[in-house]
C-alpha cells in the first residue's frame, strides 16, 4: 500500500511507494526516476537553445554531461560536509547516495567548477554557457523537487493553511525531532498539518524558468541570466528554507538561508552596477552579447572550430616546406649575378 500521505484541508490522500520496481532483485526509485527526468528536461532544454547563445551544441553536451557528475559529487560532499556526525563513525555510508542525502547548494557549488575547467578545456566562453545553463538548472530543480514529495521529506513546520500535509511518516520525523528543533526556536505539534515546502519550491522554480526564459531575448551583458537566477532562487529559497524542519545548520544558522541571502544581494549589487556602467557608456557595442559577435556567428555556421583546428594542422607542413624550399632559392640566387658582379664585368669588358 506504501506511506500514507494526506492534506486534510484539500480532501486529498496518497498511498506512496518510494520504489517504482525491481530490476534483477534491486530496487528503482521514484526518487532516482524523478531526478533523471529533471536532469533530462534541462538538458533537452539547453541543447534546445545553444544558438541563442552562440555556442557549439557538441561542445556544450560536453560541458553539460561532466557538470552534472561534478553537481552529484558537490550535493553529496556538501551534505555530508553539514551532516558529519551523522557519518565520521561509519564512513562508507558516505558513499551510499541512493539511501538519500544531497544538498542543492553543493550540487550547483560542484557543477559550476567542474563546468568552468570544461569549458577551458573545451574552448567553449563562460558567460554565455552559464547563461544557457541557468533556465535549465531551474526546471530541473522545479521537476526534482517532487522527489521529495515520494519521499515524503523537505517539508516544513505547521501551518492552518488548507494545503497543509500531514501522516505517520510526518508525525513520526516531528516526534523524533521536537527537542532539536525547539533549540533553533521551532515548536512543532507532530499531529498537526505541516508545509510543504517542496511544492512551495518546485512552483517558485517553475515560475523563475518562465521568468528567465522571458528574459533572454532582453538580456543586454552575457552573465545577466546567472545574476537574475541567483536573485531569483536565492531569495525564493531564504524564505521557504525558514519554514523547514530539516534544515542543514551551522550551530543555530541554516546554512541554505545564508547562502542565499549573500546570493541575493550580491546578484542585485552586480547587476545594478554593470547596467549602470552600460547606460554611462551608452555604446551598443560596450559588453555586447557574444551571440552577435563574429565568433558566435562562424560557430553557428559551423566554421569556426573546423577553421581554427586546419590553422594548427597547417603550420608544419609549412615549415617543412619552407626547409625545402630555401636551398633551392639559395642555389638560384646564387646562380645569378648580382649588381655589383656585373658592373665589374662590365668595366672588365670596357678596359
Amino acid at each position: 500500500m506504501g506511506e500514507l500521505l494526506t492534506f486534510p484541508g484539500l480532501g486529498l490522500e496518497f498511498h506512496l511507494n518510494r520504489e517504482a520496481f525491481h530490476i534483477g532483485g534491486h530496487a528503482i526509485a521514484w526518487y532516482g526516476i524523478i531526478m533523471a527526468a529533471a536532469f533530462l528536461v534541462g538538458i533537452c532544454y539547453v541543447m534546445l537553445r545553444t544558438k541563442h547563445f552562440g555556442l557549439d551544441s557538441d561542445r556544450v553536451i560536453d560541458v553539460l554531461l561532466v557538470a552534472v557528475i561534478g553537481g552529484i559529487v558537490g550535493a553529496r560532499a556538501y551534505y555530508v560536509l553539514f551532516s558529519w556526525d551523522e557519518y565520521k563513525d561509519n564512513l562508507i555510508n558516505i558513499f551510499k547516495i541512493w539511501e538519500g542525502g544531497i544538498a542543492i547548494y553543493g550540487g550547483i557549488i560542484g557543477a559550476v567548477i567542474v563546468g568552468l575547467l570544461m569549458c577551458r578545456y573545451r574552448k567553449v566562453r563562460i558567460l554565455p554557457m552559464m547563461d544557457l545553463a541557468a533556465a535549465g538548472l531551474i526546471i530541473g530543480q522545479a521537476i526534482g523537487r517532487w522527489g521529495n514529495f515520494v519521499n515524503i521529506e523537505a517539508f516544513g513546520a505547521n501551518t492552518t493553511m488548507p494545503w497543509g500535509m500531514a501522516g505517520p511518516a510526518i508525525e513520526r520525523y516531528l516526534t523524533s525531532h521536537q527537542a532539536e528543533l525547539a533549540q533553533y526556536g521551532v515548536t512543532v505539534d507532530p499531529t498537526m498539518p505541516v508545509h510543504p515546502t517542496f511544492f512551495y519550491e518546485s512552483i517558485w522554480c517553475l515560475i523563475g524558468f518562465i521568468v528567465i526564459a522571458w528574459y533572454t531575448k532582453h538580456r543586454r551583458f552575457d552573465g545577466e541570466l546567472v545574476l537574475l537566477y541567483t536573485a531569483w532562487y536565492g531569495a525564493g529559497r531564504f524564505v521557504i528554507e525558514g519554514l523547514r524542519t530539516d534544515s542543514l545548520m551551522l550551530g543555530s544558522i541554516r546554512v541554505s538561508q545564508v547562502l542565499s541571502l549573500i546570493g541575493v544581494i550580491a546578484a542585485i549589487v552586480i547587476w545594478f552596477v554593470v547596467r549602470s556602467k552600460i547606460k554611462r557608456e551608452n555604446d551598443p557595442e560596450y559588453l555586447k552579447l557574444y551571440v552577435h559577435s563574429e565568433e558566435a556567428e562562424m560557430i553557428r555556421q559551423g566554421t569556426f572550430y573546423t577553421k581554427k583546428e586546419d590553422k594548427a594542422v597547417d603550420v608544419e607542413p609549412t615549415i617543412a616546406e619552407t626547409k625545402e624550399e630555401v636551398p633551392a632559392e639559395l642555389e638560384s640566387a646564387a646562380a645569378e649575378p648580382t649588381d655589383d658582379k656585373k658592373t665589374e664585368e662590365d668595366d672588365g669588358g670596357n678596359s
